[in-house]
């Protein structure tokens, strides 16, 4: 299967269908087992945002690790990392520890660094949106920005309604294997309805 320039592809399937195993072997995680996967652009999963993040540093040395781990150049940093942290609304914490941070406030550094980036490809398992209310609105434009200025998108989820808004392609996997690739208006309701 090829993708292209343009495609918003949603992948389908039960648990253990094998979504995220090829958001792996697309994000040069996994080797594939047969055959073979050719990237070519600038890629960048958000399978974990947490990767690259270490809990005795601060938030702003997390800020360089995780940029520098998604492959962004240290002068990519430095022109990045103000508006980062600006993004993250994390203020005085950002010269504390990682590890002290609530849940909600790691969730809002690694997705603020996460989604600095401007890649040609984006790889996704679910949407990404946390914290309170405000950040949430805010998370949502900036992953809608991100999506519409990226390439080609792969993006897997369980939500019909979230698939429909994103996917112009929709791909159905089951035990492994490729059971239906169309139109989202073709491939969902089959998939929804089975």
């Amino acid at each position: 299967m090829t993708f292209t320039d343009g495609d918003r592809i949603g992948l389908i399937g039960h648990n253990g269908s094998g979504k995220t195993t090829l958001l792996r072997v697309l994000s040069g995680i996994y080797a594939p087992t047969h055959g073979r996967a050719v990237i070519n652009g600038n890629c960048v999963s958000l399978i974990n945002i947490n990767l690259g993040i270490d809990p005795d540093a601060t938030g702003r040395e997390n800020i360089r690790l995780r940029s520098a781990m998604m492959g962004m150049h240290p002068k990519e940093i430095a022109e990045n990392f103000e508006q980062i942290a600006e993004f993250s609304g994390l203020g005085e914490f950002l010269d504390v520890p990682f590890r002290t941070y609530s849940s909600g406030m790691q969730l809002r550094l690694a997705f603020a660094t996460s989604t600095a980036v401007r890649p040609e490809i984006l790889i996704m398992d679910e949407w990404l949106s946390t914290g309170d209310e405000d950040f949430k609105e805010r998370a949502n434009r900036r992953m809608r920005d991100l999506v519409d200025t990226t390439k080609i998108l792969v993006l897997a989820s369980h939500s019909r309604k979230l698939l429909e808004e994103n996917c112009n392609r929709v791909i159905w996997l089951e035990h492994g294997r490729l059971k239906m690739d169309g139109a989202p208006s073709d491939v969902l309701p089959a998939y929804f309805s089975h």
